[in-house]
């Protein structure tokens, strides 16, 4: 196993096991929250080893122990405008994009968090692994921020209750429940997880590399039109709801919170 981090910077870290690449969202300090840096390293990534005939098969992961990705990075979402939503709205789209364009089987190793962004990136991918402890969901409400995207993603998974129930609660859901909804292929034990993971992929990547491909082209072609239509309507309401103020005040009243438990923590 080798790791290509050099060629995408340190916030997505890649290494190759064969025919194999594991790609691991690498902001463990912040759960691995989408950022900047994070959402580019990974689009840049995932085109590159699609590109890369050497690559059969992707497993997607987080950094250590927390999160496989706990959603938008607040700190940067607090600076966003309804001057620069639509571009940064555009970026999230191409993140997510990018996860549906591979024409190589991706599954994702989920341990801990998984919401958000982090939610959406993990319903992109083909397979999903985690443990029946992780915790899934679409907590944009509780943000003030409408759920669109997270919304449609959830609709090529699961029925309309549970995805009323998860879109409008906010509330985060077990490994174990989001397997019974649907939502997961399967559940590992912790120590389990990564190495089933890497045993689905390989076993995805023993495929006729072609029939796989014109597989997945298909099946894109059937969501892509479900899926730029919720973008261009997730645009359309979270403009709405940044017009509104309500994001805005919801993560300065978090950032502050945070801010002030660091302080007595460092005390």
């Amino acid at each position: 196993m080798h790791d290509d981090r050099q060629a995408h910077g340190d916030a997505v870290r890649i290494e190759r096991a064969g025919d194999i690449a594991i790609v691991t969202l690498n902001r463990p300090t912040r759960m691995n929250a989408v950022n900047g840096a994070l959402r580019n390293a990974l689009i840049a990534a995932l085109r590159t080893l699609n590109d890369d005939a050497a690559v059969r098969a992707l497993v997607l992961t987080g950094a250590g122990e927390r999160a496989f990705c706990a959603g938008q990075d607040l700190s940067e979402a607090a600076e966003v405008s309804w001057q620069n939503l639509v571009p940064w709205l555009e970026r999230q789209r191409a993140m997510y994009q990018a996860v549906r364009d591979l024409d190589k089987p991706c599954v994702a190793a989920v341990r801990g968090v998984a919401a958000g962004a982090g939610f959406q990136i993990a319903l992109c991918a083909d397979f999903r692994l985690t443990t029946p402890d992780s915790r899934w969901g679409q907590p944009e409400v509780k943000a003030g921020l409408a759920s669109i995207v997270g919304s449609y993603l959830m609709t090529l998974h699961v029925g309309h209750t549970h995805n009323v129930q998860m879109s409008l609660s906010g509330e985060l859901v077990s490994g174990q429940r989001a397997y019974e909804m649907g939502l997961v292929s399967s559940l590992h034990a912790d120590a389990e997880l990564m190495p089933a993971s890497l045993a689905r992929a390989r076993a995805l990547a023993a495929l006729p590399p072609t029939a796989v491909r014109l597989s997945k082209q298909r099946l894109r072609a059937m969501t892509q039109p479900g899926f730029d239509e919720a973008c261009v309507a997730g645009i359309r309401a979270q403009l709405e709801c940044y017009a509104d103020g309500e994001p805005q005040r919801v993560m300065a009243q978090f950032l502050a919170q945070r801010g002030t438990q660091k302080n007595q923590e460092s005390k």
